[in-house]
């Protein structure tokens, strides 16, 4: 007998420990659950993904509200200087403005890295792989055989991208006096398209869902010494003790993938969804 509750005198400790920390996780999602709405953040000026209200993100994000029961309650917001900042204003703590957080915040690289630096949210159910290419004018470069093509050749990309960081960062800056920077990459696929450039570089899903395949403007990869030629997978991130919603979420995201429900939503905007 003695033996017996000097067992359980120390598992008491640990079983106390378990609800405790089992206990937010629904209770979070209880309150969600019990408000009636989803709030999702989402970057705004971000297309096709976000954008004035509309955009693959933004269809996400009804898909997943609906999929639990929920009214959207959509949070548009500017980008931060860095991940951290975003996750901190929108999923775990709020702007000091007093806008957010979310419930949830799309668009998030699913990197390690990115995990470890910011333990007070939870990064997971990736939706798609990013990459950047290279898109020309097939009249104004009618030949690309290599990252040597683009000498004497102007190239438009989005300030503060990863486009801009590789391209301007190569060879010791060789490309930098032909680059053009704009505000956003819509902006330099526009001036593409009116013949005021010789190409872009940008996320491919930029890419897409402007020229839409158009043979006038083809894609190609670029192997540049900084630039991951697999891409990055980007999904989702809720508060770290939001562990029910996850689950939830998780599992919403896999019945839209089998359903084909997920591929239809980049296809609305012709982008070429890249499974992680």
């Amino acid at each position: 007998m003695s033996n017996f509750r000097s067992r359980a005198g120390a598992l008491l400790p640990l079983v106390a420990a378990l609800l405790v920390t089992a206990a937010p996780a629904h209770a979070e999602w209880d309150k969600i659950r019990l408000s009636g709405s989803l709030k999702v953040a989402v970057y705004e000026q971000f297309a096709p993904f976000s954008d004035r209200g509309a955009g693959i993100d933004v269809e996400v994000a009804q898909a997943l509200a609906s999929k639990l029961g929920l009214k959207l309650s959509l949070l548009p917001f500017p980008a931060g200087e860095n991940l951290g900042d975003d996750l901190r204003n929108m999923v775990w703590k709020g702007h000091y403005l007093g806008y957010g957080p979310a419930d949830i915040m799309l668009h998030v690289p699913v990197e390690p890295q990115l995990m470890n630096e910011n333990g007070k949210v939870t990064i997971f159910a990736p939706y798609h792989v990013e990459t950047v290419r290279l898109v020309r004018s097939a009249r104004s470069m009618p030949v690309f055989d290599g990252i040597d093509a683009l000498n004497g050749k102007t190239i438009g990309v989005e300030k503060v991208s990863i486009a801009a960081m590789v391209l301007l960062g190569e060879g010791n800056g060789r490309f930098r006096d032909k680059v053009r920077i704009f505000d956003t990459a819509a902006e330099a696929l526009e001036q593409l398209k009116a013949g005021q450039l010789d190409a872009v570089l940008a996320n491919r899903s930029e890419i897409d869902s402007v020229f839409r395949d158009d043979p006038a403007f083809p894609l190609n990869e670029v192997a540049f010494q900084r630039l991951p030629r697999a891409g990055w997978a980007v999904g989702m991130a809720v508060r770290k003790d939001d562990q029910e919603m996850a689950r939830l979420l998780q599992a919403a995201v896999n019945d839209m993938k089998a359903s084909g429900e997920l591929q239809a939503i980049f296809a609305r905007h012709g982008v070429h969804e890249q499974m992680p």
